[in-house]
């Protein structure tokens, strides 16, 4: 993509309604515009990071032996009745009706519609277990939406679901999900720690929330220092395996973790004192076994290997797409703009012609371009006939993991200059040599 031909609205000035790092930015680097309170249009350049930590999701569901459907965003009332939901779930429901008086909902979330397609096409304990997911828009009418996509009533978020025979198998599907959370969020250069919960009106006794620490967190944290040092990395794991499962929640949650809706004085007090942290973090996503809360009510039972009927034991795993977008940039900033980690970043790296119009500069960025995309690679050329300083200060706040500068001084010495956004140190390179830097830190070249 040429930055001359792409739709990306930079403001200079911070919009005075962002109070916080992830909304300030994400408005001035032109990724979402508000469209009502708590509801916000994705522009380009937000669309595509939102489809990268998308697509992670996917990747890592499929990995763990899950299956994407699609639900629709308009639910019955009468579903939330059978499970007595519909009365319970509070003013954040956006109840509607239709022009027959049929009585609907905008959903919050799908334990419901789920176990009805669940209870309406499996029928035998053969068939399990079974865990059944999508990635889609959902709506709560929060009183004060506030922080951007933080706390926004429309959210983007996946939200999954298994069936199991026995409890058992069930609190495997937890560990599964458990397990193949911290694969995701790992991908997108975060640490997401695992702490116990409180399950709200989902319900359920079993559930963890994983959170991002970061000085704007909603939720105040408590946690033993130690827990900061783990890290799933590229082990293989095999989902199927109750041991090897059950093993990677042990490790990750027997340290002390919880939020303040949790948090036990008693057992805080048998943590050291010199590994006792408090902190704040950003709930990213939440695991829950529910068992057959909602099997029993909607009669969704399975035929048992003796003939008999028995109700499935459920639990549901939800990651907040949209809500993660702004927790890594909370997450991985500076004064200067976003740093986005290269499992996410919207473009592999940024190219900056430091003299349009000169004909060696540009064709060496039309061959850098050019490179980089056979190569597999998205680059962002800013072609644009502006100031250096303008073209720095655009690719620092939209954040772009690495750049190559290329300006006449340093064609006339072969070399082209290759930045980190991280830590800000260049290095001069031949412009093949740039391109493969680049290629070997996507993994697209060999070590």
């Amino acid at each position: 993509m040429r930055l001359s031909r792409y739709f990306l609205p930079v403001l200079k000035e911070t919009p005075a309604e962002a109070q916080i790092v992830s909304h300030r930015y994400m408005l001035r680097a032109g990724m979402i515009k508000q469209a009502s309170a708590g509801i916000y249009s994705w522009l380009p350049l937000g669309f595509k990071v939102l489809r990268k930590i998308e697509n992670i999701i996917h990747e890592e569901q499929a990995r763990a032996g899950h299956i994407a459907m699609q639900m629709p965003t308009i639910q019955s009332a009468d579903l939330w009745r059978e499970s007595g939901r519909y009365d319970a779930y509070g003013e954040e429901m956006l109840r509607i009706t239709d022009r027959h008086d049929r009585e609907m909902l905008f959903t919050p979330t799908a334990e419901e519609l789920i176990t009805d397609i669940f209870r309406s096409y499996v029928k035998s304990y053969k068939d399990l277990p079974l865990t059944l997911y999508q990635i889609q828009w959902k709506f709560r009418d929060e009183i004060r939406p506030r922080f951007g996509v933080m706390r926004g009533r429309e959210f983007y978020m996946k939200d999954g679901y298994n069936f199991d025979l026995t409890k058992e198998d069930a609190l495997h599907a937890y560990n599964r999900h458990l397990v193949s959370y911290l694969r995701t969020y790992e991908r997108m250069g975060l640490q997401a720690i695992p702490m116990r919960a409180d399950s709200g009106p989902i319900g359920g006794d079993n559930t963890h929330e994983f959170l991002v620490l970061a000085e704007t967190g909603e939720s105040e944290v408590f946690y033993d220092a130690q827990i900061t040092d783990l890290k799933f990395g590229d082990r293989e794991i095999d989902f199927d395996s109750h041991e090897q499962c059950r093993a990677v929640l042990d490790e990750f949650t027997s340290r002390y973790a919880r939020t303040d809706e949790t948090h036990d004085e008693a057992v805080w007090a048998e943590v050291p004192e010199e590994r006792k942290r408090t902190a704040r973090g950003i709930e990213v996503g939440q695991i829950f076994y529910f068992g057959t809360k909602y099997s029993d009510a909607m009669g969704a039972t399975v035929q048992d290997s003796e003939g008999g009927k028995v109700p499935v034991h459920m639990g549901s795993h939800g990651i907040g797409v949209s809500r993660l977008l702004g927790a890594i940039i909370e997450a991985s900033h500076d004064d200067k703009g976003i740093i986005w980690p290269e499992g996410v970043t919207p473009f592999h790296c940024g190219i900056v012609n430091l003299k349009q119009g000169d004909d060696e500069a540009d064709a060496a960025c039309e061959s850098l371009y050019a490179s980089l995309t056979a190569l597999g690679l998205e680059p962002l050329y800013d072609d644009r006939n502006e100031r250096a300083g303008g073209k720095f200060a655009t690719m620092d706040l939209i954040g772009l993991p690495w750049r190559i500068t290329v300006g006449p001084r340093g064609l006339k010495n072969g070399v082209v200059e290759v930045t980190s956004r991280r830590t800000g140190e260049s290095e001069e390179l031949p412009p093949e040599q740039a391109v493969e830097k680049i290629a070997r830190i996507y993994g697209v070249l060999g070590a």
